[in-house]
């Protein structure tokens, strides 16, 4: 269902599917209005276009992406516009998809709009602020990862982590076209817009998105890197463990592979202190393995239990 509101030298015309548009919009933009309409069954993601053949006369139209659930690629929510000065359409954007933004609260702010462009922007400002608070959860849930790779280093943390560096690409990704409508409004519109306080406010609040979202990947970069680090460091512990281990029973395989062999002529076989002698022998040449293991540094930490806690010790 279509709803029209006025407000004072520009008007608001919402609708819910775009078989509800009104076609008799006010020359001089009819031509480009229809020919926008035509192409909203087709559009399904976002979207920018302009015209400003004649000056004073410009327009403004697209598609835009304002909600988009982590999980699935096909669960959005997309809605049309069509920008003049005097005149906002918009097909599709429901208040109620946008966190914590009551219609009422939407038409107040709308009433103090000067025209169709700043309305715009009061659309605009609202699903940045859903945004933002939404990349405020997604800071609670960063800041518990840090300390869990801490605690536990492990596969499932660095599922959590590319999962979080999905989310953020995600929300990333929501904000590209924003920001490219926000430059479209100022190519289209220049002067006209530089000066609207709802303009000024959604330009803030791209810039604060964006900072946020440049610093958690930065976070998320350097959590990556950190964990890979980690795993690597003792994955060659492990290595050189295993090594050390083959090297101090290196003695033990050599000398029984000696007396193992099955030639007629081996007197020490026959001697009575043989068997406590070969003890000796292989407990004194594994010992000296050891010795020389420590003296060379080869063992380094291998031989102490890891501290709670602790990334490598």
């Amino acid at each position: 269902m279509g709803h029209s509101f006025s407000f004072g030298h520009w008007k608001w015309h919402h609708y819910d599917h775009d078989e509800e548009l009104d076609l008799l919009i006010e020359h001089p933009h009819q031509e480009v209005f229809i020919n926008w309409a035509q192409t909203l069954k087709d559009s399904e993601t976002n979207v920018l276009k302009m015209d400003t053949t004649r000056s004073n006369e410009e327009s403004l139209r697209g598609s835009l992406i304002y909600q988009q659930t982590i999980e699935e690629q096909q669960e959005k929510r997309l809605f049309h516009y069509f920008i003049t000065e005097s005149t906002l359409y918009t097909v599709g954007f429901d208040p109620a998809e946008v966190e914590h933004l009551e219609e009422g609260v939407l038409q107040t702010k709308m009433k103090d709009a000067k025209n169709g462009l700043e309305g715009f922007f009061i659309i605009l400002g609202e699903i940045l602020s859903d945004s933002i608070k939404k990349i405020d959860k997604f800071e609670l849930r960063l800041n518990d990862l840090l300390w869990k790779v801490k605690k536990k280093n492990s596969i499932k943390r660095l599922e959590e982590i590319y999962k979080l560096r999905h989310e953020l690409l995600v929300w990333k990704n929501l904000m590209i076209p924003i920001q490219e409508a926000e430059m479209g409004m100022d190519e289209a519109f220049g002067s006209k817009i530089s000066e609207l306080p709802e303009y000024i406010r959604v330009c803030k609040r791209l810039k604060r998105s964006n900072m946020l979202i440049r610093e958690y990947q930065d976070e998320i970069d350097t959590l990556v890197s950190f964990e890979e680090m980690v795993s690597t460091h003792r994955g060659n512990e492990i290595v050189k463990t295993l090594t050390v281990i083959t090297t101090l029973f290196t003695p033990i395989s050599a000398w029984g592979a000696l007396w193992g062999m099955n030639f007629k002529h081996m007197p020490e076989l026959d001697w009575k202190i043989g068997y406590p002698l070969s003890l000796l022998i292989i407990i004194g040449s594994t010992a000296a393995v050891y010795i020389l293991l420590i003296k060379k540094g080869w063992m380094g930490d291998i031989l102490k239990g890891r501290k709670k806690n602790s990334f490598f010790k």
